[in-house]
């Protein structure tokens, strides 16, 4: 690591600690020439993840969109940010974890549904009617009547 005040290319590791949640590291050096102190981040390389949209069209993947379309199904609710952002991370986490490079839109939409059903019912059904285009009451109705479904097995259970 080059020195950012003389250029020289040694120098020691004073302290390391993670930040950013574990997704870097944290270190303070010290120059073996002019002695100088510096901070270095060290960040663990991310392959890029592309999303392939329902019309075939592809973009790099953006957490924030997946953080905005929480936010707006969770509006109103008692969903806090930090759940949110828990949640987005873990979708993340999880797509760069598999060796795929590319997603469809429809599974990340389907990871978001199953994390917020688990959150919040309203805000679930919310996501749902906008990621499955619910074209009419029934469609709706549907949805409703298959989450009621899963909760009357759960309780049995």
């Amino acid at each position: 690591m080059r020195c950012p005040f003389c250029q020289f290319s040694e120098s020691k590791v004073i302290d390391s600690r993670p930040a950013e949640e574990g997704a870097t590291i944290r270190r303070r050096r010290e120059c073996l020439s002019c002695g100088r102190r510096f901070t270095t981040y060290e960040i663990m390389e991310r392959l890029p993840l592309l999303v392939v949209k329902r019309d075939g069209s592809r973009q790099s993947f953006d957490k924030m969109k997946v953080i905005g379309g929480m936010i707006k199904a969770c509006e109103k609710r008692p969903v806090k940010v930090d759940e949110i952002e828990r949640i987005a991370n873990e979708i993340e986490q999880e797509l760069q974890s598999s060796l795929e490079r590319e997603v469809s839109s429809e599974r990340i939409g389907k990871m978001v549904m199953d994390r917020l059903k688990d959150v919040d019912e309203v805000a679930y059904v919310r996501f749902a009617s906008v990621y499955r285009q619910f074209k009419d009451i029934n469609t709706f109705l549907d949805e409703l009547n298959k989450l009621l479904n899963e909760k009357k097995v759960k309780k049995q259970s």
